[in-house]
C-alpha cells in the first residue's frame, strides 16, 4: 500500500523523538526475554508522537510479564518500509514491526501466521476486508492494526454559500463544483493526484464505477474499461472546465489538499477521520458522504469504499514465538487497539473494539467511516508486488487527467510497466 489513512511523513530528527526509544539492533537469534517492536511516528510533533503510546503501552506488558522487555524503534512513514526491509536483507528483522506492507515478507517465509502467534478468537475478531486483505493462501500474516474508510468531505458553509446540493451521482458532483466555482470557491473539487497518495484517490474514483485495481480473479486489471471511462469522465467534466483548482491534479497532494480544505479554500475532497477532527476542532462546519456514483451505475448501487490499512507482522526467529504471542495477545486486547485508534482518531481493526469504540459513539460521522470500512475494499496489499506497483501508479496516475492525455493510453502505459515490474520479481 502504500495504503495511508494516516500519511504523516515527519522528520523524527527535526523534533528529536527516538533519543530514549531507539535501541541497537542485536543478532537475528532472538533474546527469549527482550522484544524488538520497529513502528512509524504516527504523530506531528512531540505532543502527539506516537512514543508516548508505547512507552505506556511496553510499560504494562513488562509489568504484567516479569522479565520480560520491549524494545521499540519508531522511524518516519516515509522511512519504516525501508528501514525495515534493510533490516531483513541484512538478517537482522525485528520480532516484530507495524507498517505499511506485509507481503513481501510472507512470500519469503520470514512470517509467523496469526495462527501461530495468535489466539482462535483473536484471529476470528478482525473485521473481515480487513482479514481478507491480510491472508495469503488461506493463512493470516498480515495483521490488521489501525485502519480507515474514504468519504467525501464537503464544506457546509460554501455549499449554502453557492447554493449547491451534496451529491449522489458524478452529474451531483459536476454541478455542485460549477455552483461552488461561480460562488468563487478556489477548489470546488480538490483531485489529489499527486505523487504523494494518488493511488488512494484513484482507487475511490474507479471504485465508484465498478472498477479497481485487480479483477475478480485478483490479477492486476488497472487498464481496465472502466477505469478508462472513469478517467476520461473526471479528465472532460471537472479538469477541462477548471472545477479541481488552479494546481494541476497530477501536482496537487494530498496533504496540500487538505491543507486547503482547512483554509476554507475547498468544497469538496476525500478525507478520512483525522481530517475531519481537524476540521471540526478549527470550527468547520462539515457535512460527509459516500463517494458519488457514476451516473451509469445508478445511486441505487452503493460500491465499496475505498478502505486503507496499517500492518503488525510477526518475523520468526529461533526462541522468539511465545513471546511475539505473548506481545501481540496484549496489543490486541480491546482497550490497548482503541486507546491508539483514538489517540489518531482512527479506526480500530477488530470487531469487538469496533464495537466498543467511543469515538464511533460519539460522533454519527465516525459511525459512517466504521460502517463503510466493513464493506471496503482495499489495496491488493496481499500481491508481494504492491509495493512497486503502488508507487508506479502513484508517479503516473495524474498524468490520465493532463489536458493532452488519453486516459485509456496513460492507464495501459501503467499497467504493462506494473506487468514489467512483476515479472522482474
Amino acid at each position: 500500500m502504500r495504503p495511508r489513512p494516516f500519511g504523516m511523513t515527519v522528520s523524527v530528527a527535526a523534533f528529536g523523538l527516538l533519543g530514549s526509544l531507539v535501541t541497537a539492533c542485536g543478532s537475528s537469534e532472538s533474546d527469549a526475554t527482550t522484544l524488538r517492536l520497529v513502528a512509524p511516528e504516527y504523530g506531528t510533533g512531540p505532543a502527539t508522537s506516537s512514543k508516548a503510546y508505547w512507552d505506556k503501552l511496553t510499560a504494562a506488558f513488562t509489568a504484567a510479564h516479569p522479565g520480560k522487555k520491549v524494545e521499540v524503534t519508531l522511524y518516519p512513514w516515509a522511512d519504516i518500509d525501508r528501514e525495515v526491509t534493510r533490516m531483513v536483507e541484512g538478517d537482522d528483522a525485528p520480532d516484530v514491526a507495524l507498517m505499511g506492507a506485509y507481503s513481501d515478507f510472507a512470500a519469503q517465509g520470514r512470517l509467523y501466521s496469526a495462527s501461530e502467534v495468535l489466539s482462535v478468537r483473536a484471529e476470528a475478531n478482525f473485521l473481515r476486508p480487513l482479514a481478507a486483505a491480510g491472508t495469503i493462501n488461506g493463512n493470516l500474516y498480515g495483521l490488521p492494526f489501525v485502519a480507515s474508510s474514504r468519504l467525501l468531505f464537503y464544506n457546509e458553509e460554501l455549499f449554502d454559500e453557492a447554493g449547491a446540493k451534496p451529491p449522489k451521482t458524478w452529474s451531483d458532483l459536476k454541478a455542485a463544483a460549477k455552483a461552488l466555482k461561480k460562488d468563487g470557491v478556489l477548489y470546488p473539487y480538490a483531485l489529489p493526484l499527486g505523487p504523494e497518495e494518488a493511488h488512494a484517490e484513484a482507487l475511490i474514483w474507479e471504485l465508484s464505477n465498478g472498477g479497481g485495481y485487480t479483477d475478480e480473479s485478483g490479477g492486476y486489471n488497472i487498464a481496465s474499461e472502466q477505469n478508462a471511462e472513469t478517467f476520461n469522465w473526471i479528465k472532460d467534466n471537472l479538469v477541462t472546465p477548471a472545477l479541481t483548482g488552479p494546481i494541476p491534479p497530477a501536482q496537487l497532494n494530498r496533504q496540500d489538499a487538505f491543507a486547503a480544505f482547512l483554509r476554507g479554500d475547498v468544497g469538496m475532497v476525500n478525507g478520512y477521520p483525522s481530517l475531519l477532527h481537524e476540521a471540526r476542532a478549527k470550527g468547520m462546519k462539515v457535512g460527509t458522504l459516500r463517494m458519488p456514483v457514476s451516473d451509469t451505475m445508478g445511486d441505487e448501487r452503493t460500491p465499496p469504499a475505498a478502505g486503507v490499512a496499517d500492518w503488525m507482522m510477526a518475523f520468526r526467529h529461533d526462541g522468539n514465538h511465545e513471546l511475539v504471542r505473548s506481545f501481540l495477545d496484549f496489543v490486541y486486547e480491546d482497550k490497548n487497539l482503541s486507546d491508539f485508534a483514538e489517540r489518531y482518531h482512527l479506526l480500530p481493526s477488530t470487531v469487538s473494539a469496533t464495537e466498543a469504540s467511543q469515538y464511533a459513539a460519539a460522533d454519527h460521522s465516525a459511525e459512517q467511516f466504521l460502517t463503510a470500512l466493513r464493506s471496503a475494499q482495499l489495496y491488493p496489499v496481499d500481491e508481494p508486488s504492491w509495493l512497486q506497483a503502488s508507487n508506479t501508479i502513484k508517479r503516473n496516475i495524474g498524468k490520465a487527467v493532463a489536458p493532452s492525455a488519453d486516459p485509456k493510453a496513460v492507464l495501459e502505459q501503467i499497467a504493462q510497466q506494473v506487468k514489467d515490474e512483476t515479472q522482474q520479481r
